[in-house]
């Protein structure tokens, strides 16, 4: 049976403490941990998957050799289409080699380049069809004349993918000069480099990407590019790279294809003799099967040629000179799919160079580190003023819980984005990242912290135990009178009484032990299930673990996702300052938060929201959002409310029919002590054990007063004169409605009730004690049982 003592200790009436031991917690953190962690079969995988690209680029590389060579081989190389040239020269113009003295271009273009699409449908029979007219029309039927057009073909070609639905295109290019073999010619490294990377459709409408990986070679004197794009699941085949460059240039590619093979070969090797196994290669189904031919041509800059060299000598060798270009990067390319009948025009594309991308990344990191370091201080004080159960009491668990599932996705997004980022970017990005899991599990634990002292609030109240019957005694068994007086016995009140008949005497019927009710036990038949669903709905800790699973498991949805990320931060940041303001709303209490809490907390949220969704130029080149000035106005509009309930009180906005709070009075009316009492007190007092005396005033105007229905209570008003207040009354009881109005006045009672406190169990305590009790735990100090605050 369980212990009703105990039962009433724990403050939770109806639910016995389940005292839990570390062993729960262990094996949680082992599961996540194993779960998180374990990727055998994925290393396996990929191990096997890069022993195959080994064995492919070792076969490619002796076949291109020998066809270098001359001697037999299976390899051959296409022959270019002749109106590509044409297409190149309407399309993109060259501006050809620029006299070094006045222009020149840019040798390095690593970094991040973005454009804008539009789509053109190019298949013969739309070609012959279409009304649209554009320069380059017959051009690009004269190209796509050998084609044999199969639309089921075509179709399955370009798959699910909605191709017209992209409107920018993002490039993520590597550039480096190439090593070349012994036999290579030596003015190679100074007109050629190889490039490859990512290019990427974004489809918001769905908030998904399409990526693409890029092979190609940049030709340093004229600004051209030319690559091969596929499919993450089809790799490129740098083999090809000769056949879609100018005759004059096929050469000159060729030879860099060997040495570049001999490379990565070498890479693969290391990487699987360390052990170094990257499940990088995808294996996911393909999106598309359309390959792609680029083609761009990169602006020229009105700098002389010696002052580029200048600018990238500075990059790649710091010495501290200012290098600053007055320009940044701009080009334009097309991307050509023969096989599935599509052209993509790339316009306004702007590059972010990779130093200038990293010194962004180290900028941003240390603001950010900035404005983590302030949250957390900030919050470390709120905690430090919160610190006792009647300041927690005020404060609403959901909006810490709020802002922790918001540091948890910061803390996840840096952390991915210094992986991406690599080198010494990514070690800026550790501050930020550290300091917002400091502040993700300080703010978590302290919403627990709540939830444990406010738990007592929601509580059932216990159940009324019906009282235990007295025992009926045994009835005397009546002798008859001995009396020899003529008169027989009389009562006093219903005048002569009739003689008792003799009593049969009755043997004493023993009492039957009833049966204790055995206590409910699970089925033999439950099911894994409606068992796990009881544990659920029964213990908090399970409850708790079952909501950590889940954020795990979705968080990374969210950071990978555009869309969800958006609403996410849409979502959470409207609700920052929401719960605290429907609590003191609620409990008719203000906040408790610190105005420098709420200023501190409510600028450094807003800085990290504007910079991701309002600047345009952020280290992650999100599109500016212009709804983020109303997210954040809304923000700053919670903080004012809160404010403002400091001083006008918790529902100043809201209509009265809505502002009325049914707070418990720890101060009714009372009768006083009888005058003729020795003792004149209420009680004594369950927390110091001493009396709870009659304040002498009131006693005094209790005896002078005329009449005990018009008492006259002396009080001083804020500036200092004497004011007084009727509180009427009958029968030695105290009416609250004279003191009620005499408080509303700003009057300062000389004599008040306030020197007891009676609580809903009917303990009586004197003020002040309650108040120390309450500063330290916030249930009944005699019965255990749940207190509304004071």
């Amino acid at each position: 049976m369980d212990n009703p003592a105990r039962e009433e200790e724990s403050g939770l009436f109806g639910r016995p403490p389940q005292q839990r031991g570390p062993l729960p917690s262990i094996l949680f953190i082992m599961l996540m941990l194993l779960l998180f962690t374990s990727h055998n079969g994925e290393e396996y995988l990929a191990r096997h998957q890069y022993q195959e690209a080994l064995q492919k680029l070792t076969y490619q590389k002796s076949n291109f050799t020998a066809w270098m060579d001359g001697t037999s081989t299976n390899f051959t190389l296409p022959e270019q289409n002749v109106s590509v040239l044409p297409l190149l020269e309407t399309l993109l113009p060259s501006n050809g080699s620029v006299d070094p003295v006045y222009s020149s271009y840019y040798p390095n273009i690593t970094g991040f380049i973005h454009g804008d699409l539009r789509l053109y449908n190019i298949t013969p029979s739309y070609l012959a069809n279409s009304t649209e007219s554009y320069p380059w029309k017959p051009i690009i039927q004269d190209y796509m004349k050998d084609v044999s057009e199969n639309l089921t073909e075509i179709s399955e070609k370009m798959g699910a993918w909605n191709w017209s639905a992209p409107q920018k295109v993002a490039f993520s290019v590597v550039e480096k000069i190439p090593l070349l073999s012994a036999n290579s010619s030596a003015n190679v490294t100074e007109n050629i480099a190889l490039i490859h990377g990512r290019i990427e459709f974004s489809d918001a409408s769905i908030g998904e990407d399409l990526r693409l990986e890029f092979e190609g070679v940049h030709f340093l004197k004229n600004g051209t590019i030319y690559g091969l794009a596929e499919p993450p699941n089809r790799a490129v085949d740098i083999r090809f790279l000769p056949s879609i460059v100018p005759e004059n240039m096929k050469n000159e590619t060729a030879l860099l294809i060997e040495p570049e093979l001999s490379s990565r070969i070498d890479k693969f090797k290391k990487l699987i003799d360390a052990g170094i196994i990257e499940d990088s290669l995808e294996d996911l189904p393909p999106k598309t099967a359309c390959p792609f031919t680029l083609y761009a041509q990169i602006n020229s800059m009105d700098v002389p040629a010696h002052v580029m060299e200048e600018h990238e000598e500075e990059i790649q060798r710091p010495t501290g000179i200012d290098t600053h270009l007055p320009t940044r990067l701009s080009m334009k390319s097309i991307l050509i799919s023969k096989e599935c009948g599509m052209v993509y025009e790339v316009s306004d594309m702007e590059g972010l160079r990779s130093r200038t991308f990293f010194r962004k990344v180290t900028t941003y990191a240390g603001t950010a580190a900035i404005a983590y370091l302030a949250i957390l201080m900030l919050f470390s004080r709120q905690m430090a003023r919160s610190s006792t159960p009647s300041g927690i009491s005020r404060v609403s668990r959901y909006s810490f819980l709020v802002q922790s599932t918001i540091d948890s996705v910061s803390f996840a997004g840096h952390v991915t984005f210094a992986v991406l980022a690599e080198g010494r970017p990514s070690l800026s990005l550790i501050a930020p990242s550290f300091l917002a899991c400091i502040v993700f599990l300080y703010e978590a634990q302290f919403s627990m912290d709540i939830y444990q002292i406010q738990l007592p609030e929601d509580a059932p109240s216990p159940p009324r135990r019906p009282p235990v019957p007295a025992p009926v005694p045994t009835p005397p068994v009546a002798t008859p009178p001995t009396t020899t007086d003529a008169n027989p016995p009389t009562d006093s009140l219903n005048g002569p009484s009739a003689p008792n008949p003799p009593a049969t005497p009755t043997a004493a019927v023993p009492a039957t032990p009833q049966p204790e009710t055995p206590a409910p036990a699970l089925s033999q038949n439950i099911t894994f299930w409606a068992f796990f669903w009881q544990q659920i709905r029964t213990d908090p800790q399970a409850r708790l673990y079952v909501i950590l699973f889940i954020f795990l498991s979705t968080i990374v949805r969210i950071i990978l996702s555009p869309t969800l990320t958006l609403l996410f931060v849409a979502i959470t940041y409207s609700c920052i300052w929401l719960p605290q303001i429907w609590r003191s709303i609620r409990r008719g209490r203000s906040s408790g938060l610190s105005m420098e809490y709420l200023v501190g907390i409510t600028i450094c949220r807003i800085y990290l929201m504007l910079y991701f969704l309002a600047c345009p130029r952020n280290v992650l080149d999100v599109e500016p959002r212009y709804w983020s000035y109303y997210l954040a106005a809304f923000v700053c509009l919670q903080a004012m409310i809160l404010m403002l309930q400091e001083y006008f009180g918790p529902a100043f906005f809201l209509p009265k029919r809505f502002s009325t709070v049914n707070a418990y009075n720890y101060h009714p009316p009372l009768s006083l002590p009888d005058e003729e009492s020795p003792e004149k007190s209420l009680g004594d007092c369950a927390i110091c054990m001493d009396a709870i005396l009659i304040d002498p005033s009131l006693r005094q105007t209790h005896q002078t007063s005329s009449s005990p229905d018009d008492w006259d209570v002396k009080a001083s008003g804020a500036d200092g004169r004497k004011k007084s207040a009727s509180i009427r009354g009958s029968g030695g009881v105290i009416d609250p409605a004279g003191l009620l109005d005499a408080v509303q006045r700003g009057v300062g009672i000389a004599v008040t009730r306030k020197n007891y406190s009676l609580a809903p169990c009917h303990h009586l305590f004197h003020t002040e004690c309650l108040e120390r009790w309450l500063a330290i735990k916030n249930i009944c100090p005699q019965c255990r049982r749940p207190l509304p605050p004071l």
